[in-house]
């Protein structure tokens, strides 16, 4: 934990004050946010250390065919499917930027990864009252250990792991959940061999492939987190959230397949941690799935899921159901 510590210092996530009012600096950095529109404790927002933007969200992603290339096969990557165009979002770039903005079969989408929560979504960026399909950013601060995005439209604060606005105009405003899949990339081309994959815009900007958090997906607790933490199941377990409930990551390898009556989960392969070795593709493996939900007409759908840690969903959902391994 002290090498994470000392890592994460210098990519300037440090420790800092919680905001117990709205302090002066913050107004002066957010003049358009309405903070009289607010459904959390201001006290629950630390910084992270990155000014606003201070990470760069990827707003102009550039791709190739899968075909072209030269990914590790064992690499993470957000698989996304949308109207039968399909397109891999490597982690080795996304834990350099945490947010990419895209149009994918004519839906203007957010796909975000969280490394501190190991949380990965997708969303689409359209939301009620909206002006057409405002682009977002990372705003520098965290919560519960969780990215703090918001909108480039009207300056308002969303939580990365629920997809809520939680501070600003468009505060208690919900975006949708689009199904997608934390997976290696050898098996998002297994599954669309003429899928495309996400390139860095410059390979020069970040050590792309490097992981600035090496070892903490091991680390006994999580880091820049002040909330309790589960009683029932390490803190920093892998779990994959559906809704309200929390399956431990390894029962479902040992299941292979799970059942929990209109939900089931598919052991689909191991991918490499994004979150273990310093390299990457260095890292031990970790288990890959899908979801599906069975519809009213008996049909099993993709659903949206997420592969985060344990505290996580103790921290955002305290009264979510847990499925562990006996």
């Amino acid at each position: 934990m002290r090498t994470l510590i000392f890592t994460l210092s210098l990519l300037g996530i440090m420790v800092a004050p919680a905001f117990s009012e709205v302090p002066q600096t913050l107004k002066k950095d957010w003049p358009d946010t309405d903070f009289t529109q607010s459904s959390i404790e201001l006290s629950s927002i630390l910084s992270g250390g990155p000014p606003k933007d201070g990470i760069p969200s990827i707003d102009q992603p550039t791709f190739i065919p899968v075909s072209d290339s030269d990914l590790s096969e064992s690499e993470p990557v957000i698989g996304l499917v949308v109207n039968k165009v399909a397109r891999a979002y490597p982690l080795r770039i996304l834990t350099w930027h945490e947010i990419v903005n895209d149009e994918i079969g004519g839906v203007p989408v957010i796909v975000t990864y969280c490394p501190l929560c190991n949380s990965a979504v997708v969303y689409d960026r359209r939301f009620k009252g909206a002006k057409g399909a405002p682009t977002f950013g990372t705003s520098g601060l965290l919560r519960n250990s969780n990215l703090v995005m918001y909108d480039r439209g009207s300056q308002t604060w969303w939580q990365q792991f629920t997809g809520d606005a939680i501070v600003g105009r468009f505060n208690q405003t919900k975006l949708k959940t689009l199904p997608s899949r934390l997976e290696s990339f050898a098996n998002f081309k297994k599954r669309f061999p003429k899928g495309a994959v996400l390139i860095p815009n410059d390979p020069a900007a970040r050590p792309y492939g490097r992981n600035p958090y090496a070892g903490y997906d091991t680390a006994v607790k999580p880091f820049l987190y002040r909330g309790d933490l589960p009683k029932n199941i390490p803190p920093m377990s892998r779990v994959v959230v559906v809704g309200d409930t929390a399956y431990e990551l390894r029962f479902i390898r040992e299941q292979e397949v799970l059942t929990d009556g209109d939900v089931r989960l598919t052991y689909e392969g191991d991918h490499a941690s994004a979150l273990d070795a310093g390299r990457i593709v260095d890292s031990r493996p970790v288990p890959g799935v899908s979801v599906r939900k069975r519809n009213a007409q008996g049909i099993w759908d993709e659903a949206p899921y997420d592969v985060t840690f344990a505290f996580v969903f103790h921290a955002f959902k305290p009264h979510g159901k847990w499925r562990l391994a006996p």
